[in-house]
């Protein structure tokens, strides 16, 4: 199959990559490889990605996803059996620093994909969105049913609407879509940003970490691996037009939460880092962020039922690999 994978220097991307390389599809990936994070991280993926394929089964193209010209164009060029639209304006709390690159790239940059896929008969798109969309929500776990009209940061709102958007062009154009509602991904090649990264570089440092709500907060934690097993196994799994008992649209649509279904607490989590890196944490305890929420949980009975799939990696190994990487491509 012809797949495009964008945000391919993302960390998802680059692990999904590989995945689909070892079953010798041909995969067009796509970033803009913004400086949101490590640049130099994100060549190091797409540097692998290139050393470990060959030219004829793997393309890297430098592209943003709101440039509508060069969008069409490398939808015209390729003609794509598959598109998984992983590239996003990624973080929480950044959304609240710069909004506008987060309706660049998750609104535009997603509608330039729905056309692209309309426009060239794409087999199925699937798509990430997030489990930022649950907000506050009262009630766990967290299904795909639940109402998940209160976003509580800029950056759930773009997601939530990307669900929206898919599902007007699966009804309108008969395209299918599946929106994938992922939870906490972490692991080896992962994201500066996030609290894992963070928390063993300063653990290892001997530097103080920040714990929010008193380590209180507790995260649907998925290690990469499962992700990419989730999103691989979907990508056969083309819905097919349905109806529910609130609405008479008839689309190809579907939303997947892909999550550990096993929420453990942050002090579990900063205790499994510890443990890895041989060395006690010293903390600074904070407040709730704005745009943080308490807990999050994924129920993935669709996922199992469907894909027949359900992640196991627990956290105490998940963060294992996580720090025997960190300390190879660190050089600690």
């Amino acid at each position: 199959m012809k797949i495009l994978v964008t945000g391919a220097a993302g960390f998802i991307g680059f692990h999904l990559i590989r995945k689909l390389l070892d079953k010798n599809h041909f995969i067009v990936g796509i970033d803009n490889i913004n400086n949101y994070y490590d640049v130099d991280l994100k060549n190091d993926r797409i540097k692998m990605l290139g050393e470990n394929s060959s030219a004829d089964i793997f393309t890297f193209i430098k592209l943003d996803l709101a440039d509508r010209e060069a969008m069409s164009t490398l939808f015209s060029n390729y003609k794509f059996d598959i598109v998984i639209n992983l590239g996003a304006q990624a973080g929480v709390r950044y959304s609240i620093e710069n909004p506008n690159a987060y309706i660049d790239s998750n609104v535009v940059g997603f509608l330039n994909v729905l056309e692209g896929c309309r426009h060239t008969n794409v087999k199925h798109l699937i798509y990430a969105s997030s489990s930022s969309i649950y907000g506050m929500n009262i009630k766990q776990p967290f299904t795909t049913a639940d109402c998940v009209d209160f976003p509580i940061s800029l950056y759930a709102a773009t997601k939530k609407s990307n669900e929206l958007m898919a599902h007007s062009y699966s009804h309108l154009y008969n395209l299918p879509t599946t929106g994938l509602r992922f939870f906490t991904v972490y692991g080896p090649y992962g994201r500066p940003d996030m609290a894992y990264f963070s928390f063993t570089k300063k653990i290892l440092a001997g530097e103080e970490i920040d714990v929010f709500n008193n380590g209180e907060m507790q995260r649907d934690f998925t290690y990469i691996d499962d992700i990419v097993e989730g999103i691989v196994r979907i990508i056969d799994k083309t819905p097919s037009p349905q109806t529910s008992s609130i609405t008479t649209a008839n689309a190809p649509y579907k939303i997947y939460n892909i999550g550990n279904n096993q929420p453990i607490t942050l002090r579990r989590f900063i205790t499994a880092i510890e443990n890895a890196c041989g060395k006690k944490a010293k903390e600074n305890l904070l407040p709730m962020q704005p745009g943080d929420v308490p807990i999050t949980y994924a129920d993935i009975n669709e996922l199992i039922s469907d894909v027949g799939f359900k992640p196991e990696t627990n956290i105490e190994d998940g963060i294992a690999r996580f720090v025997a990487w960190y300390k190879q491509y660190y050089s600690v």
